[in-house]
C-alpha cells in the first residue's frame, strides 16, 4: 500500500479569490503579501487557520487569505479571538487589526490579552491614522504632529506599543516594516510558532491619509545620506530572547533593555524585542478541566460532560 507525499502548500494557496480594494500603495499589501509567505513557509493547512480582524482597513485582512476568517467588531478582536482560541485548540489562531483598533478603543483588550498569555500572533498595522474614517490622528501619533488630513496638530502624546506590550506581559514582542515582506514574514514564522502571547507591530503606509510616514521617510529618501529610518536589532547584536525563564533578573534586564530601544525614534529598530516561554493560559486551563488536555472544547459533547472534577476543584 502506497503512502501518499504530505502536501506542500504555496503561497498562492492562501490567496482568496476576491478582488483586493485597498488603496494604490498602501502598506496593508506588504503585511498580506508576508501573513501569506509565513504560512506558506509554515506549510499550515488553510483549513487549521482562523483569523480574526478588528474595523478599519486592516479589517478586511482575513477577506483576502484563503482560510477561516471572522470581522469582529470595532476593538473587539482580542476576546474574540481569545473565544475562538479557547474553543478549538487545533487551529492556528492570528488576530490582526489597526492601531487606532488594537490602541485605543481596543487598549483595555490588548493589555488583558497580554497578561493572559494565549497561544495566539496579534498582527497590528500602525499607521498613525484612522485610515477608513478618513485619517484622524490614532493612538500613536506623536503629540505635535500634522498629517495632510487633520485640520491641526495632535495635541496628545502618542501611546508606545512596544513599550504597553511588556508591561502588559507579551511573551513574544516584535516589530516590521509593511514594505518588507520577506522580513516580515520571518518575524511572523518566530510569532506563529512561539508558544504564547505574540504582538507583531507593523509599520505601515498610508499614502491617502498620512504624507509624514512615507515609504521615501522610512527609506531616508530626504536624507543627505540616503540611509534607511529603520535597523534590524539583530544585526547590531541586540538578543531579546530570556535564556532562562526561571532567572528574574535575566526577564528584567530584556525587559528594561526592549523598552529602551522602543523609544528609539530615528532610526526605528525593526526586529525581536523581547521572547520568553512561560506557561499558557491554555496550560492552566487544561490543568482545571484535563478533557481538554486530550482535544479541543469543539470536539467534546459539553452537555452530557461530567462537571464533578470541576465542581471538585473549585470547592
Amino acid at each position: 500500500m502506497s503512502v501518499s507525499a504530505p502536501i506542500k502548500f504555496s503561497v498562492k494557496d492562501y490567496k482568496a479569490d476576491l478582488h483586493n480594494d485597498w488603496c494604490l500603495g498602501c502598506g496593508d499589501f506588504g503585511i498580506l503579501t508576508g501573513i501569506q509567505m509565513a504560512l506558506a513557509q509554515l506549510n499550515l493547512d488553510p483549513d487549521k487557520i482562523a483569523l480574526f480582524s478588528g474595523i478599519g482597513c486592516s479589517g478586511k485582512t482575513p477577506h483576502y487569505i484563503k482560510a477561516y476568517g471572522f470581522h469582529t467588531l470595532h476593538g473587539r478582536v482580542l476576546p474574540v479571538a481569545t473565544g475562538g482560541r479557547l474553543a478549538n485548540s487545533a487551529v492556528t489562531v492570528l488576530a490582526m487589526g489597526g492601531d487606532g483598533d488594537g490602541y485605543g478603543i481596543g487598549a483595555g483588550y490588548f493589555v488583558n490579552s497580554g497578561r493572559r498569555n494565549l497561544d495566539f500572533t496579534y498582527i497590528v498595522h500602525t499607521n498613525q491614522v484612522y485610515g477608513l474614517t478618513k485619517g484622524q490622528a490614532s493612538p500613536t501619533l506623536s503629540k505635535g504632529r500634522k498629517t495632510k488630513s487633520m485640520p491641526e496638530q495632535n495635541i496628545q502624546d502618542g501611546v508606545n506599543p512596544i513599550a504597553m506590550a511588556v508591561a502588559a506581559g507579551y511573551t513574544f514582542i516584535a516589530r516590521a516594516y509593511a514594505l518588507e515582506p520577506k522580513y516580515l514574514a520571518g518575524i511572523l514564522v518566530k510569532a506563529i510558532q512561539h508558544k504564547g502571547s505574540a504582538l507583531v507591530d507593523v509599520l505601515q503606509t498610508c499614502p491617502t491619509y498620512n504624507d509624514l510616514y512615507t515609504k521615501e521617510w522610512y527609506e531616508g529618501a530626504d536624507l543627505p545620506e540616503k540611509k534607511s529610518r529603520l535597523y534590524k536589532l539583530e544585526e547590531h547584536g541586540y538578543d531579546g530572547v530570556v535564556k532562562d525563564p526561571a532567572d528574574l533578573d535575566e526577564i528584567i534586564m530584556k525587559k528594561a533593555a526592549a523598552v529602551a530601544r522602543s523609544y528609539e525614534a530615528e532610526p526605528i529598530p525593526t526586529g525581536i524585542y523581547y521572547q520568553v516561554e512561560l506557561p499558557t493560559y491554555e496550560d492552566a486551563v487544561n490543568q482545571r478541566i484535563p478533557a481538554l488536555a486530550e482535544k479541543p472544547l469543539v470536539e467534546i459533547d459539553t452537555f452530557h460532560r461530567d462537571v464533578d472534577p470541576l465542581l471538585e476543584a473549585m470547592r
